[in-house]
């Protein structure tokens, strides 16, 4: 069987993310810091945080005014490389 195909992004695009990370201070900040990087126009209002249900991790969503795939990618090894998050969704 072949795998179905990506859907497929038309950018520019309101882009949703969820950074998931250990829930300590300055988690939210960091974030903040590395998409501002990528997106300078970013806006904080579409921050939300969520603490998962022991409050040991930590949720980040947000949304940013994606301009491509390889700013989604930068973003995403940026996030990455921090060593302070698990994942990004």
């Amino acid at each position: 069987m072949s795998q179905p195909d990506a859907p497929k992004i038309e950018f520019p695009c309101d882009y949703p993310i969820k950074v998931i990370g250990d829930n300590d201070d300055g988690f939210e900040a960091m974030v903040i810091e590395l998409v501002r990087e990528v997106a300078p126009d970013f806006d904080e209002k579409t921050v939300s945080l969520n603490a998962s249900r022991n409050g040991t991790f930590v949720s980040v969503r947000l949304s940013i005014r994606a301009t491509g795939k390889e700013q989604l990618r930068s973003l995403h090894q940026s996030l990455m490389a921090s060593g302070r998050v698990k994942m990004v969704l």
